[in-house]
């Protein structure tokens, strides 16, 4: 085991970043790319210019009105960081390690007139400088205001003496199957296009295999590479998602795009402009999707909604009396047909804030109240990791007092499954809870290398070095 941590160590301090390398996996034989773009230019070929006088809607809907809202609210955002390269023969003979700059490209959108933007966490992934171009090609400085590394959602801020146009959010929970849509962006570096489409689906979880699933809106509407950030709005010009990512096994749009719900991506905002960091509420509980096969073995009526499998001791739903076995089929009276349904409505909300559950249990449906109690998982970035506070079940387990326990790992580490990790020191620290993970971090250099301790469920204690960047 020790060797397999010194080989870690190894492979971290010699991991390479790559901007927008970012990918979702949705079948096994089709990638959903994230949008980072690139310099491509495509191809153009001469047309002859003709006199359009017809009309500019379709099936009585029309666009223009939502364009004009929205597209000069839509920015560019260039992202320049420093990228470690290939090293040649003579930078291992002289102990050099290669460096370039590298530029990254996407979309962002502006959310406030004092200039507040609302962008994806992959586009400014790794910036060492972050350059805002508006629609009339005004460019700003920006300032990372903060992330959520989970949602792929970034908050930028801007200075300017001038009030900025904006778009306003609207309630992606109201949004329907089939509702006319427009993408707004800058995909090829092709400032402020326009592509409209319909919902194609709602609560779409690209990797099931992630244990902190997702709730995107699906679309048709035309999303490239430089679409990442761009706003996903209504016929009203009303912001209902942030596009995030495409599904195509060229890294080209296909007929599949994906956004952030504007409901999250707005919670999200709030929590990082009011406390600088998400806060996240959970109902408690484990689950899966009920299906057909599911419903006739355990002689159910319903086919949808989520099989409760455990219920988190002292959450909400252990103090509201939920039960293994029962059956969630609405949330606030929103049909639940699959778990992500269920995730995407919750990170909606905050800690503190009380839902109502339909449930069914032995075939008799009932109402719950649930007060949503405090996630302790905590996305930490800068050492690719989410962590948690210790239950008293952790405690038996690991046969520890305090320490915090690893629920996964992200980025480079995301290759080695350290789930039962509890790491009990930082660099000679004893860390008992998250906050102390936390002053441990601030406390150091943003590129220092930490000695980390960790203590496995079988007793072992290991150790070792992570160098942050």
């Amino acid at each position: 085991m020790k060797s397999f941590f010194r080989s870690l160590g190894v492979a971290i301090l010699g991991g390479a970043v790559v901007l927008g390398s970012y990918k979702l996996i949705i079948e096994e034989d089709t990638q959903t790319l994230e949008l980072s773009s690139n310099q491509e230019t495509l191809p153009t070929t001469p047309v002859t210019p003709v006199n359009y006088t017809g009309n500019t809607n379709i099936a009585g809907v029309d666009f223009t009105e939502a364009a004009k809202l929205t597209v000069n609210a839509v920015v560019h955002v260039k992202n320049k960081t420093v990228a470690r390269v290939r090293p040649s023969i003579n930078d291992f003979m002289n102990g050099r390690v290669p460096y370039r700059e590298a530029i990254g490209t996407g979309s962002g959108v502006i959310i406030t007139e004092d200039g507040y933007i609302v962008t994806n966490n992959h586009v400014i992934e790794n910036a060492r400088e972050l350059e805002v171009t508006l629609n009339d090609n005004r460019t700003y400085k920006a300032e990372l205001v903060g992330t959520e590394p989970n949602s792929d959602i970034a908050l930028l801020k801007i200075d300017t003496d001038q009030d900025l146009p904006y778009i306003i959010f609207g309630d992606s929970d109201q949004t329907k199957i089939g509702e006319w849509v427009l993408a707004v962006g800058n995909p090829f570096n092709l400032t402020s296009t326009v592509t409209a489409g319909i919902v194609s689906a709602k609560g779409r979880d690209l990797d099931p295999r992630d244990p902190i699933q997702q709730s995107f809106l699906q679309t048709d509407a035309a999303v490239n590479p430089g679409n990442s950030g761009g706003a996903l709005v209504n016929t009203r010009g009303e912001l209902v998602g942030i596009n995030t990512a495409i599904a195509s096994r060229t890294g080209s749009y296909v007929g599949y795009s994906f956004a952030v719900p504007s409901n999250n991506a707005r919670k999200i905002i709030n929590d990082i402009m009011e406390y600088g960091f998400v806060q996240k509420g959970m109902i408690g509980i484990s689950g899966t999707d009920l299906n057909g096969s599911l419903a006739d073995e355990m002689g159910i009526n319903e086919s949808e909604g989520i099989l409760v499998a455990t219920v988190v001791e002292d959450s909400g739903a252990d103090q509201a009396g939920l039960k293994e076995g029962d059956v969630i089929t609405k949330i606030d009276n929103i049909r639940i047909k699959k778990f992500a349904d269920l995730t995407g409505y919750v990170t909606s909300k905050n800690p503190g804030d009380v839902v109502n559950l339909e449930v069914l249990r032995n075939q008799r449906s009932f109402d719950l109240d649930v007060e949503l109690t405090k996630n302790n998982t905590v996305s930490i970035p800068s050492i690719e990791m989410d962590l948690r506070n210790l239950t008293k079940e952790d405690r038996r387990t690991y046969k520890i007092k305090q320490g915090v326990k690893i629920v996964r790992t992200t980025g480079e580490l995301a290759r080695y499954d350290m789930s039962d990790y509890v790491i009990t020191k930082i660099n000679d620290r004893t860390v008992s809870n998250i906050d102390d993970v936390q002053e441990v971090l601030r406390e150091v250099d943003p590129r220092a290398t930490l000695l980390i301790q960790m203590k496995n469920s079988l007793g072992e204690i290991e150790r070792f070095r992570y160098t942050m960047s």
